[in-house]
């Protein structure tokens, strides 16, 4: 078996990562289907340190895609057109960067005080991107088609949590397990979101506070920031289960509006998307859950 397994909800199912990639989504007709989108591949790359984040997000981000592209197909019966998926994952990178990054920035910029002051001037953009985020991840949770994802991603971590404790899987034994997991990705972009203030803020101490600079350091460190904040989540699974919690308890508490009380037909799904994952030949890879 895998050491580590992860994923994620798609449309109608779930993504499971263990020893390949698989998706297990509910048809039109109510069946489970399952199909692999990919396989782990063995190379030092993930495992040297501020690499394997890159390299790590790379895969899950290209499973992520492939698996909410064809589950979308399966759960709608409906094929996509060709370059359709890639279009809409640049069009939300697009609108990710302006939400997140340029808007808070622009915003900032507005308050004269602040303008002189560059280590205030990311303290409060930083600040600024965090409650947008928290508003966004509120408001799309409050859609429909939103929640079913969110109550997937739910029967996703309990799922795993049920793995990792090495019980039976079957509905009414992973029924019972927590819906958060430390190692889940809304973890990670919380921790992205607090490296990225302090990061800026630290910066802006050697650095001249021109409207230039803020555009171009928010566009190129995000690399930077994606490395460090995978890194840190790594340190942080290394301490002690309690500190672990107090340390990582912004991304656990999110959580709690990133993943809804899934249903038994939802924990079938979850099941049958990690039995396939950890089978047949493969390299483990820690991928988030």
């Amino acid at each position: 078996m895998a050491k580590r397994v992860g994923g994620q909800a798609v449309i109608e199912g779930v993504l499971m990562i263990g020893k390949r990639a698989v998706i297990a989504v509910r048809n039109p007709e109510k069946e489970i289907v399952t199909e692999e989108v990919g396989k782990i591949k063995n190379t030092l790359w993930k495992k040297i340190p501020f690499v394997r984040g890159i390299y790590n997000l790379y895969y899950s981000l290209l499973f992520g895609i492939k698996a909410l592209n064809r589950s979308a197909e399966i759960a709608y019966n409906e094929e996509m057109k060709k370059g359709e998926g890639v279009i809409t994952i640049l069009i939300a990178f697009a609108v990710a960067i302006g939400l997140f990054f340029m808007l808070p920035m622009f915003l900032t910029n507005l308050l004269k005080p602040l303008r002189g002051n560059e280590f205030a001037f990311s303290l409060v953009e930083g600040l600024i991107r965090i409650g947008f985020f928290l508003l966004y991840v509120w408001i799309i949770s409050l859609m429909k088609d939103v929640r079913r994802i969110f109550q997937y991603h739910g029967a996703e971590h309990k799922t795993i949590n049920a793995f990792e404790s090495g019980i039976e899987l079957v509905p009414k034994n992973v029924k019972g397990y927590s819906r958060i997991h430390p190692r889940c990705g809304t973890n990670y972009l919380m921790i992205f979101m607090i490296s990225s203030v302090i990061l800026f803020s630290f910066l802006s101490l050697f650095f001249k506070p021109t409207l230039e600079y803020r555009i171009v350091s928010r566009v190129i460190m995000i690399p930077v920031i994606a490395s460090l904040s995978y890194e840190l989540l790594v340190l942080f699974s290394k301490f002690p289960k309690w500190l672990m919690k107090i340390v990582i308890s912004p991304g656990l508490a999110l959580q709690y509006l990133t993943t809804k009380e899934p249903d038994e037909e939802q924990l079938e799904v979850a099941i049958v998307a990690l039995k396939e994952a950890l089978k047949g030949e493969g390299e483990d890879i820690d991928i988030m859950a």
